[in-house]
């Protein structure tokens, strides 16, 4: 078990990107909040992008993890698709009483990864979702394992309602990402990158990196074409 703190400022040792991937309504943006902030919240779907950002301590290091939470809705999937880039650890998250949202991670999912995703070391994991709706249970947990083992994937499930798995989810993803040896020099690099940018005074360059500053055009976009979207 690791430690974990939502503040984004402060010193860490290794910094890592995290994706979350999975169709509209399995409770992507729920586990996001629930691991962020301990508390669990009814949420409306993502538009387009989301992300929050936490300092986790495991495995005898402090990693600051910036999570995004893409839209799973298809008419957002090109406007989310850049976001893969550079990511070292993907989640993609599955509704255990929604055959569907399964069935789709082998059959848009994983392709969206292989098609996008510019890092072939990264992380992935099947996270099912929504475990405490058990009597509504479509999906079984051995069906999961096999699908995981299949991919390559690490898997787990959890609750977002309950806290249930939820900190166990981003703590192993984490602790793969460290065991990667590509991947932990990846993170040690953004964490020296961040330093010189300090040193040199880049104050800004620090605070809104190519993605955030993507998300924030993207934010303004979408606040203005909103009736387009429907």
């Amino acid at each position: 078990m690791g430690s974990s703190s939502a503040q984004g400022s402060g010193k860490y040792d290794l910094s890592y990107k995290v994706l979350l991937i999975g169709d509209s309504g399995v409770g992507k943006s729920s586990l996001l909040v629930s691991f962020i902030s301990n508390t669990v919240e009814d949420l409306s779907p993502t538009i387009g992008v989301d992300f929050k950002i936490k300092l986790l301590a495991v495995g005898g290091k402090k990693l600051k993890l910036t999570i995004w939470d893409t839209a799973g809705q298809e008419r957002f999937r090109t406007l989310t698709s850049s976001y893969y880039r550079g990511a070292q650890g993907i989640i993609l998250v599955y509704d255990v009483t929604r055959r569907e949202t399964f069935t789709n991670l082998s059959d848009v999912w994983t392709k969206e990864v292989e098609l996008y995703s510019t890092n072939q070391d990264s992380v992935k994991m099947l996270v099912g979702n929504k475990v405490d709706i058990d009597s509504e249970r479509v999906v079984s947990r051995e069906e999961g394992i096999t699908l995981a083992k299949g991919l390559g994937c690490l898997f787990l499930e959890c609750s977002a309602k309950t806290r249930e798995n939820v900190e166990q989810c981003f703590e192993q993803l984490a602790l793969k990402i460290m065991e990667v040896p590509s991947l932990l020099e990846e993170g040690s690099t953004a964490v020296k990158r961040r330093k010189r940018l300090l040193q040199s005074g880049a104050c800004c360059s620090i605070r809104l990196g190519y993605h955030e500053q993507m998300y924030m055009l993207f934010s303004l976009l979408i606040s203005h074409c909103s009736s387009f979207c429907h």
